[in-house]
């Protein structure tokens, strides 16, 4: 199994744990959840190359603009 195949584990865990920090009534879990979601979509979108998968890369940049937008919205309160 090439090393950018494997890729999509490491992604999975990564958005399951942002999920998890996002849902926190702590501001600062939140925004770390908010850069763990920037992660998870960086680590999709280089495994969406990888199996020509466009519509997930597609994906992966609109969740990133709205988790930089939550991480703005978390940061001004």
């Amino acid at each position: 199994m090439d090393w950018l195949n494997a890729i999509q584990w490491p992604a999975m865990v990564v958005t399951a744990i942002a999920a998890w920090l996002v849902a926190s009534q702590r501001k600062l879990k939140r925004n770390w959840g908010f850069w763990f979601f920037l992660l998870s979509n960086v680590l999709w979108i280089l495994w969406g190359l990888h199996d020509r998968a466009y519509a997930l890369i597609a994906l992966q940049v609109c969740l990133a603009f709205l988790n930089i937008r939550g991480a703005l919205k978390n940061t001004a309160q």
